[in-house]
């Protein structure tokens, strides 16, 4: 059985270990240790990565008891290696998982709501509970957490002996009975837990809650703990400062300064809508009457304006064709007709303009590929069945 030195000291980074044994798998090679330091994954963590002499360690797990480290080369049995865990991914996850267990306590000391699902991703971390919780719940149980973050408690972790098991009270997704380990935060949680975990919580740094939604009948959050927080909290802080210089306003104000441009863009948006239809009433009014099929082509007519414009050329022309768009880009079409049906028609003319669409017996509507003087061709030559 290899020693499991992450369960003896969770920040030991370096050590020397001896090959087991190394088996060429379809997921790199397979090499045991005789004692490791390296986490497989479990628990919500993921598997650390790392260093065994000259290898690359790109995963690890365990798998009936042995401990696989998924390595880039071979190395050779009964050989000492120098290894390395990669420190900085370790402890973030620490951070993380630490500040996990410590949100979950509250959740569960507070509301009564058990953790039903935890999973540790590459930006944040996602936490199912069995309840609803309001946002101001949940900035109470941050606040809490961060309290509990600035106590600097001391993490109790131990392997419980049978009889001391069936008397004590933990939290548990699973009905563990022998070989379970126990994480208890003093006052906030009691967890079993199989992943390397902080000394104290004060190594936890900050926790924040950043999302919140509902999910199976209670509530799923995201959440970043320790260097990962401050990492976020410096680009959003990046994000701020720009879109202040963008708006000219101070950074307390650009909720405000959001507010007006919204505002300002919605009004615009009105009266470029009221343009868009006077345009399309004057290009109606110009247009003459004919026997035949009248087709336009535009680039500045809105889609309710491009459907005023056909309904209004319908009264002066067998077919009203509008595209917009361009040769290059494709064209939005809007086709009517009084005396055409374009529903039964729809496959001829889509074929004659390479385009999609469908619609009404008197309109059509959809996307055409072909260039404006195929369009043109077709139209002047084409007489539907009505």
């Amino acid at each position: 059985m290899t020693e499991k030195l992450y369960y003896i000291d969770s920040h030991l980074f370096a050590f020397e270990a001896v090959v087991t044994s190394c088996e060429e798998t379809k997921r790199g090679f397979a090499v045991e240790l005789d004692r490791t330091a390296f986490f497989p994954e479990g628990g919500g963590q993921l598997a650390d990565t790392g260093s065994i002499g000259p290898a690359r360690v790109l995963d690890v797990h365990e798998k009936e008891g042995r401990i696989l480290h998924y390595t880039d080369r071979p190395l050779p049995v009964e050989e000492r290696f120098a290894c390395a865990v990669d420190a900085e991914q370790r402890r973030r996850r620490m951070q993380n998982h630490s500040g996990e267990h410590i949100v979950s306590g509250l959740v569960y000391r507070e509301h009564g709501f058990d953790n039903v699902g935890f999973h540790m991703g590459a930006d944040c971390m996602t936490m199912d509970y069995s309840g609803e919780l309001s946002w101001e719940q949940l900035m109470r149980i941050e606040r809490l957490a961060n309290e509990a973050v600035r106590a600097d408690l001391p993490l109790k972790i131990w392997f419980p002996p049978e009889e001391e098991l069936a008397s004590l009270f933990y939290r548990s997704k699973l009905d563990l009975t022998e070989n379970v380990r126990i994480v208890e935060i003093p006052g906030i949680d009691r967890c079993a837990c199989c992943a390397p975990h902080v000394e104290r919580t004060g190594e936890v740094g900050l926790v924040k809650i950043l999302t919140a939604e509902r999910h199976r009948g209670g509530v799923r959050i995201t959440a970043v703990c320790g260097m990962d927080a401050v990492e976020l909290a410096a680009r959003q802080q990046e994000s701020v400062t720009a879109i202040s210089g963008l708006l000219s306003v101070p950074r307390e104000q650009i909720v405000s300064g959001v507010e007006r441009l919204l505002e300002t863009q919605t009004a615009q948006k009105e009266r470029i809508a009221a343009l868009s239809l006077e345009l399309a009433r004057l290009r109606a009014e110009s247009a003459e009457k004919t026997e035949g099929n009248l087709v336009l082509f535009d680039r500045v007519l809105d889609e309710v304006a491009q459907r005023e414009l056909v309904n209004l050329l319908m009264e002066k022309c067998a077919v009203a064709a509008v595209f917009s768009g361009s040769d290059a880009e494709g064209w939005r079409y809007v086709i009517g007709s009084r005396e055409t049906d374009l529903r039964k028609n729809g496959r001829a003319v889509n074929a004659g303009i390479q385009g999609r669409g469908g619609g009404s017996p008197r309109m059509i509507q959809g996307r055409a590929a072909a260039d404006s003087e195929t369009i043109r061709a077709f139209f002047r030559d084409w007489r539907g069945e009505a």
